[in-house]
């Protein structure tokens, strides 16, 4: 559904934010896309949108080239960036300016995440908190039913009960059909939601792997002391909180911010370990 091709951008030629970077993204996911500040997330996610333009390579979403912009494209697809902003103007407005661009728009859904998240639907846009904009915009881009859903840091400014319903409802319009990728710092925001994790670190994709594969080739649990096997430790009251090779074949859950600890710390070796 979105193939990269020995992608390559710089905002200037003497200094390239990456260099033949490749990756293929499937339907039926939801992706997490991890990475340090200045990593290049959201420049990865507007070359993957056509808002920017790769120095070289090729980038193919939904058998479209973005760059192009075409309307078949952008009726499947939909992003929201970091920030947002709204005009003054009501909901329903809204709606009647925006949801005729995506055939697939669904009022009643749109209507129904809206209560999900406790959106009052008689207030004008710019007068909400931040983090009512927020809610409106991640209830209107899921009812527009696109193949791709593309998220920039979209639990920003939530608190912890939207948050749960951002994870449910989204959790719930995954389809076969559809490919969902967040970007965040907040990794823990993405727990029990996510089930492919990419990590991208020096211009490079360090990780690319399902949840249930980091299960099997990784454990995370609490040791007295660190062996050679760890990748990873941290402190805790019980000991050593530790990411390791999964030599004993052993069930955990994934602590998704130590594994991003431990992939930036070891990268040539987790990249030997999953591949």
């Amino acid at each position: 559904m979105i193939k990269i091709q020995n992608l390559s951008f710089g905002y200037n030629r003497k200094k390239m934010l990456y260099e033949n970077l490749s990756m293929s993204l499937e339907a039926g996911s939801i992706y997490g896309l991890l990475g340090k500040n200045g990593a290049g997330k959201s420049t990865l996610l507007c070359n993957m949108m056509g808002l920017l333009f790769p120095v070289s390579g090729r980038i193919e979403v939904v058998q479209h080239n973005p760059q192009k912009r075409q309307p078949s494209f952008l009726q499947n697809v939909y992003f929201i960036p970091e920030e947002v902003a709204f005009p003054s103007i009501s909901i329903h407005t809204y709606l009647e300016l925006y949801a005729p661009f995506y055939p697939k728009f669904n009022e009643h859904q749109f209507y129904e995440y809206l209560k999900e998240f406790e959106v009052p639907n008689d207030q004008k846009l710019n007068k909400m908190s931040f983090g009512q904009q927020k809610k409106a915009i991640i209830a209107f881009g899921l009812a527009c039913n696109t193949q791709v859903f593309i998220m920039d840091e979209p639990t920003n400014g939530l608190d912890i009960p939207s948050k749960s319903q951002f994870r449910k409802l989204v959790a719930a319009a995954l389809t076969e059909e559809r490919l969902f990728i967040i970007s965040t710092h907040q990794v823990r925001d993405l727990d029990n939601l996510i089930d492919q994790i990419i990590i991208i670190d020096e211009s490079e994709v360090l990780l690319k792997a399902s949840i249930m594969s980091i299960n099997e080739k990784l454990c995370f649990k609490t040791v007295a002391e660190p062996d050679k096997n760890v990748l990873y430790a941290e402190d805790s009251l019980k000991g050593k909180t530790v990411v390791a090779v999964n030599v004993m074949g052993e069930d955990s859950r994934i602590n998704i911010e130590h594994l991003f600890n431990a992939v930036i710390a070891n990268p040539k070796r987790i990249k030997d370990i999953f591949n």
